[in-house]
């Protein structure tokens, strides 16, 4: 009996491990993003080219997900538009890329009520050494407010998003 429950699980980690990894259509290598789009409610990462719609990404969000970020530690992923400042290779993430929160608005409004506004929001991939668990990271929002998407979605969206690309963030 302990034979059969062995074998049946690890039939269904190795299930769960193809489902996590299975490959999904990609971006061509050419793509250049011009707009991103996040859709908090819908927990949807949209990449534009122009008026083109390159890809729908799932994504994972802060763990705290409804309304705006408001101070430091609030696990809340921000709103409003911002701008990608720069790609991080060496990120904690696998790969990252970061995004303009604060604005000097929310920088003044977190600071007006004593608090710091926070910082390093990205959007980036599994941490480091979890990997592994692909897509299965959607089943939850694990971040501190940051986007999170599979290593090899963060790969694709990496080297399409040029430094300047807008980013929208909807609640």
């Amino acid at each position: 009996m302990k034979r059969i429950v062995f074998v049946v699980a690890i039939a269904g980690f190795t299930a769960f491990l193809a489902w996590a990894h299975w490959p999904e259509m990609g971006l061509p290598t050419n793509a250049k993003a011009t707009l991103i789009i996040v859709k908090k409610s819908e927990r949807k990462l949209y990449l534009y080219a122009g008026d083109s719609l390159l890809k729908v990404y799932p994504i994972s969000l802060g763990r705290n997900p409804l309304g705006p970020k408001n101070f430091e530690g609030d696990r809340k992923t921000p709103e409003g538009t911002y701008s990608i400042v720069g790609h991080n290779p060496h990120s904690s993430c696998y790969l990252a890329l970061k995004i303009s929160y604060p604005l000097p608005s929310q920088i003044e409004a977190a600071r007006l009520q004593g608090l710091k506004p926070g910082g390093d929001i990205l959007i980036h991939g599994i941490h480091m050494g979890l990997g592994w668990l692909g897509r299965a990271h959607r089943f939850v929002d694990w971040t501190l407010g940051c986007i999170g998407v599979t290593d090899s979605e963060i790969r694709e969206i990496y080297y399409a998003v040029p430094d300047g690309t807008p980013i929208q963030i909807q609640g």
